[in-house]
């Protein structure tokens, strides 16, 4: 994008809200806001719920969170989610009509949130609602709905999210993907090009490792749709190869009755043990169809190789022969030959080869691609504005590259 005029808009005099969905943990997207905020201190920051505890609030500065109405409803703590049929309504009610900027951080309704005219809206979007698109039968068969009268009020509920969310996108200015899958997934539902800035992976919190043990090592959540069954389930056909699992979630009992003496079920664990075991193990296993998939790259950042399925988020981190290999299907035994041929390769993987690979997802390469894209939005939409509304907003040089573009930022 390049502006018209010759005029640039220093983004620090810019009244900005970013706009996320529910603030209740530290996890992908929450990494997104995070580095928002890195970008954006002054801005307003609005949540359907926020149940942060207090030694988590750091990632947001401590700012206040201005929340909905869902915010107070009965067991909202908890069970927020189940709230899906009143947040767009929520979503809505949020009042933007006192920023120049708004920045929705978007992988349900946060999109939503309604501007006008000579508002700016940029969606940084982790995905379309993924259990109302193309992932709406897996989620009704893994949440035990695929028949009955609950399942079909559960499938009209969510094609009038299918309407909503289709119309909302064209409230958004300009949408940014997290990966090029994404993209494709945007322009499928939403018939809308977007700009791919890989998430930041905070890489140098991960130490490079050559010497590794003999075990392999996944880190999850246990849910369906991450595979950890499917994975237990292929090293209890090899007796002879050790698996570490990290992680809790629903399905822990079910998985821990089924697996053999050569996997070790760790539970959940703090950051510095998961650390450990990502340094020594010999390969990651990445079983799950993502968006994006930020642990695989904190183990590349470790040296770690990574088997990984080949769909997703994966074909974009994951260099085939050079820092992990595919799998072609969600099967054990697609599983199995694919560590069958890692064992056959496993003494070609540079460990800091695969460490320079990680090291392309850095927090820094995000915010500067993140900048310098919002600058340039910024730059097209308000110099495109009739009439200019220059007592808003501070204007400074004429920038006509990148280079320029951060030159006058760093002033």
């Amino acid at each position: 994008m390049n502006g018209k005029g010759g005029v640039s808009v220093d983004l620090k005099r810019l009244k900005v809200a970013i706009v996320h969905e529910w603030l209740v943990d530290y996890s992908g997207s929450e990494r997104l806001v995070e580095q928002m905020l890195e970008v954006f201190p002054q801005a307003g920051l609005y949540a359907l719920v926020e149940f942060l505890p207090d030694d988590l609030r750091w990632f947001i500065r401590n700012k206040k969170v201005t929340t909905s109405l869902i915010q107070k409803l009965p067991g909202a703590r908890t069970r927020y989610r189940s709230y899906l049929p009143l947040m767009p309504l929520a979503v809505e009610q949020f009042d933007m009509s006192d920023y120049d900027l708004v920045l929705s951080n978007n992988h349900a309704v946060a999109k939503g949130v309604i501007t006008g005219p000579d508002q700016l809206h940029i969606c940084m979007c982790c995905s379309p609602i993924r259990y109302a698109w193309d992932l709406t039968h897996q989620y009704l068969e893994e949440s035990g709905l695929s028949r009955g009268l609950k399942s079909w009020l559960v499938r009209y509920m969510l094609h009038r999210v299918r309407m909503w969310d289709y119309r909302t996108a064209n409230g958004v200015d300009e949408f940014i993907a997290i990966s090029e899958y994404i993209a494709r997934r945007i322009k499928k539902v939403y018939g809308r090009k977007a700009t791919v800035i890989y998430p930041p992976v905070k890489v140098d919190d991960f130490m490079l490792k050559a010497e590794k043990d003999d075990f392999y090592l996944t880190v999850s959540r246990l849910v369906p749709y991450k595979k950890i069954a499917m994975i237990a389930e292929a090293f209890v056909k090899m007796p002879n190869r050790r698996l570490v699992i990290i992680g809790d979630g629903p399905l822990y009992n079910s998985i821990k009755k089924k697996i053999s003496t050569n996997i070790t079920m760790l539970g959940f664990q703090p950051l510095e043990v998961m650390k450990d075991y990502m340094q020594r193990a010999r390969a990651f296993i990445f079983a799950a169809r993502e968006d994006f998939g930020i642990v695989p790259v904190e183990a590349q950042a470790c040296g770690t190789p990574v088997i990984a399925y080949s769909k997703g988020g994966s074909l974009e981190t994951v260099v085939d022969n050079q820092t992990g290999l595919f799998f072609e299907e969600q099967t054990s035994d697609a599983l199995i030959r694919a560590i069958e041929r890692f064992e056959n390769l496993r003494h070609k993987f540079d460990p800091h080869k695969i460490r320079s690979h990680a090291e392309r997802f850095s927090v820094e390469r995000f915010q500067k691609e993140f900048r310098i894209f919002v600058q340039r939005a910024v730059d097209i939409h308000f110099q495109n504005k009739s009439p200019f509304e220059p007592h808003r907003l501070l204007l400074k040089g004429k920038p006509e590259t990148v280079s320029e573009v951060e030159e006058h930022q760093s002033e």
